[in-house]
Protein backbone atom coordinates (compact mmCIF):
# COMPACT_ATOMS: atom_id res chain seq x y z
CA UNK A 1 0.00 0.00 0.00
CA UNK A 2 1.40 3.34 -1.02
CA UNK A 3 1.78 5.50 -4.09
CA UNK A 4 0.96 2.68 -6.51
CA UNK A 5 -2.24 1.60 -4.73
CA UNK A 6 -5.28 3.30 -6.28
CA UNK A 7 -7.43 2.34 -3.28
CA UNK A 8 -5.55 4.70 -0.96
CA UNK A 9 -5.57 8.47 -0.67
CA UNK A 10 -1.82 8.67 -1.33
CA UNK A 11 -2.17 6.62 -4.51
CA UNK A 12 -4.91 8.92 -5.81
CA UNK A 13 -2.84 12.02 -5.06
CA UNK A 14 0.13 10.42 -6.85
CA UNK A 15 -1.93 9.59 -9.96
CA UNK A 16 -3.95 12.81 -9.85
CA UNK A 17 -7.36 11.14 -9.72
CA UNK A 18 -10.35 11.61 -7.44
CA UNK A 19 -12.78 9.24 -5.77
CA UNK A 20 -14.47 8.33 -2.52
CA UNK A 21 -11.23 8.62 -0.54
CA UNK A 22 -10.31 11.95 -2.16
CA UNK A 23 -13.39 14.10 -2.82
CA UNK A 24 -12.97 17.27 -4.88
CA UNK A 25 -15.00 19.56 -2.58
CA UNK A 26 -13.10 18.86 0.60
CA UNK A 27 -13.42 22.29 2.22
CA UNK A 28 -16.89 23.74 2.73
CA UNK A 29 -16.78 27.46 2.08
CA UNK A 30 -19.99 28.30 3.98
CA UNK A 31 -20.82 25.51 6.47
CA UNK A 32 -23.43 27.48 8.46
CA UNK A 33 -25.29 28.76 5.40
CA UNK A 34 -24.88 32.38 6.50
CA UNK A 35 -24.96 34.92 3.67
CA UNK A 36 -22.04 37.37 3.70
CA UNK A 37 -23.00 40.98 4.32
CA UNK A 38 -22.62 43.32 1.38
CA UNK A 39 -20.71 46.55 1.88
CA UNK A 40 -22.78 49.67 1.28
CA UNK A 41 -21.10 52.01 -1.18
CA UNK A 42 -21.77 55.69 -1.69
Amino acid sequence: MGKGDMKTRRGKIFRGSYGKLRPRNKAVSNPAGIKPQKKKGK
